[in-house]
């Protein structure tokens, strides 16, 4: 067992692709010599190559236009966007390209591309650098949409995701990178999509989390623990497609769900999951379901705002009390 850092699974996951399948190829910006923006591709070129790890131009439309086209005639490119606040600038070849060409040729073009993208929720850095927008992929067909929130489910949610013939947008929260988990480097860890995780066992609320607002969660969990309340927390670690299974059976256990997410109330993934466990588990519920999010507002910079913009332990807690009086 080593222990990984969250950042250093994601280099270990395209590594050990990179080794197994000769057809998986990263591109982005600085992705080669830097070793990417925030650290995530570091050695990836000097072991692999400039052919397999290449910079491209401050150009998303065009990085992803080029692995669509890559992805069409059997590579595995592995994109990164340094930010998933720019996805604007490559929406079309997201939503209408690839997550579209399978069914648009009937099936004569698998669709095997990796999306990397960073969110910095909570980090201080802005409007422009702050936006949780997993509700915009997640709504298209076609596309898998994947947030991991651990070292271990980095590493294995990315090697499958690689693997997938479907074309998959993988979240990664910077705020997570530094976080630190025991791995086992011998295993070919590959965690299916699709598959949420119990990280917390309990019996009285099911609350589903996303993002940093696991830990929180978590955090929560053991604070409320002490006044003889437990909480059952589900990471979905897939968005798209969602465990709705895993959510609903816990529900049907707690008898009450709180929904807990980075991004924005309106049309966002909590309304989604809440809608959901309303159509599985109506007649299972002691009280309405919530949604615990952000205002509806841009994010300001400055770390000092997070404390009252976003959800954290306290509130979480303070919203389990209330559902249970």
């Amino acid at each position: 067992m080593t222990i990984r850092t969250y950042c250093w699974a994601i280099v270990d996951a395209m590594r050990e692709e990179m080794e197994r399948d000769k057809n998986v190829f990263l591109i982005g910006e600085d992705v080669a010599a830097a070793g990417g923006a925030f650290g995530a591709s570091r050695g990836l070129h000097k072991a692999f190559g400039p052919l397999r790890v290449r910079d491209t131009p401050i150009s998303e439309e065009v990085i992803v236009g080029l692995a669509v086209g890559a992805a069409m005639t059997g590579k595995r490119p592995v994109v990164e966007i340094m930010f998933m606040d720019f996805f604007g600038l490559c929406l079309d070849q997201i939503a209408n390209q690839a997550a579209k060409m399978h069914y648009l040729y009937n099936g004569a073009f698998p669709m095997p591309m990796v999306i990397r993208t960073s969110v910095a929720v909570e980090m201080g850095i802005g409007p422009h650098h702050s936006q949780m927008l997993e509700s915009w992929v997640g709504h298209v067909p076609g596309l898998k949409v994947v947030m991991p929130t651990t070292p271990r489910d980095a590493k294995g949610l990315l090697k499958a995701a690689i693997r997938d013939n479907n074309p998959v947008i993988f979240i990664e929260h910077l705020g997570l990178h530094r976080i630190k988990e025991e791995i086992d480097e011998d295993e070919d860890l590959v965690i299916p999509l699709g598959k949420a995780d119990i990280k917390r066992v309990g019996r009285d609320v099911t609350v589903v989390a996303t993002g940093l607002m696991v830990q929180k969660s978590l955090d929560a969990g053991a604070e409320l623990a002490k006044e003889g309340i437990e909480i059952e927390v589900i990471d979905p670690r897939t968005i798209s497609p969602l465990d709705m299974d895993t959510i609903a059976a816990s529900v049907r256990k707690t008898n009450r769900a709180l929904v807990v997410t980075s991004a924005h109330k309106p049309f966002g993934f909590g309304s989604e999951v809440a809608a959901e466990i309303m159509d599985r588990a109506f007649y299972d519920l002691d009280v309405p379901v919530r949604r615990l999010t952000p205002p509806f507002t841009p994010q300001p910079f400055g770390r000092g705002f997070e404390q009252f913009l976003h959800p954290d332990a306290t509130r979480i807690a303070a919203n389990v009390r209330e559902m249970l009086a």
